[in-house]
């Protein structure tokens, strides 16, 4: 079972990149695109003096409205002359309602691409939406980086830890896991009293090995003080071009927030990360 439906979440024009990588994922899995073009209301009415707060109010929801519009019909011009089914909608939301609305979207999703949330060229609401498809919307989320430009997905590796959060990532992932010319899963520092015991990663193995995937499992010392530095090495070290983990939060005022080690592989990692929780 491939990926049917993929959503792309787009608050800016300057996403051009990001709407190409979900072309191209489209067209690879024979899917249907979802372009979903947000126009961001950032005002807080609140802040205003009394009297002024309905007018500005009204004045920003208004820009935002007109951003969504021309965000969509640029989409539109780009899609038209592209092989592939696709649709495109537009909404508008202030900061507080982003995520119920890409939530929705990435619910019936079978695959959300997004650029990454950090770094140079990220938008400033980037990380709110990563965050909702992943938390309110339990999609698994694709994050692609901006200057990627390759294909991808030959060489995966995967980021084991024995967690549920990783399994059900490598679950999301198995139509690319499958379709992978070759698959390591990678362990760093497994605690001889875990589940897995004397055997880290090899029951996934054998789970991925009946599904006609081609993998071995690589243990590794923890000789970094962070995971991700070890895990971008490890990616370097064996030419992936592709990373699986599970993506970690914590709650904050009633909001998923990104883990550190989830931010800090997202910050650093130079080839596509497919996470999921």
């Amino acid at each position: 079972m491939g990926y049917k439906t993929i959503l792309t979440v787009l608050t800016d024009a300057g996403q051009q990149q990001q709407l190409d990588a979900a072309v191209a994922m489209t067209r690879r899995e024979d899917a249907h695109l979802d372009v979903f073009c947000m126009g961001v209301d950032h005002t807080q009415s609140g802040y205003y003096y009394a009297g002024a707060s309905a007018y500005v109010f009204q004045e920003s929801i208004d820009k935002a409205m007109a951003a969504a519009g021309e965000l969509e019909e640029k989409v539109r011009e780009r899609l038209n002359p592209e092989d592939v089914r696709w649709s495109v909608d537009s909404a508008v939301a202030q900061v507080g309602g982003l995520s119920t609305l890409v939530g929705m979207r990435a619910r019936y999703s079978d695959l959300v691409l997004l650029n990454r949330p950090y770094g140079p060229g990220a938008t400033p609401d980037a990380e709110a939406v990563t965050e909702a498809a992943l938390f309110e919307g339990s999609a698994p989320v694709l994050i692609v980086p901006h200057e990627l430009t390759e294909p991808f997905g030959k060489k995966i590796m995967i980021a084991w830890n024995q967690s549920n959060e990783a399994l059900a990532a490598v679950r999301r992932a198995l139509p690319l896991l499958i379709a992978a010319e070759s698959v390591e899963i990678t362990v760093i520092d497994p605690s001889p009293n875990g589940p897995e015991r004397s055997d880290p990663g090899g029951a996934l193995c054998q789970m991925l090995t009946r599904h006609g995937v081609t993998a071995e499992i690589s243990v590794l010392a923890r000789t970094l003080p962070q995971i991700s530095d070890i895990l971008n090495r490890r990616v370097t070290e064996i030419g992936a071009d592709m990373l699986v983990m599970g993506a970690y939060g914590h709650s904050r005022f009633r909001q998923a927030i990104l883990g550190g080690a989830t931010r800090n592989m997202l910050e650093k990692a130079e080839v596509p990360v497919l996470m999921a929780r």
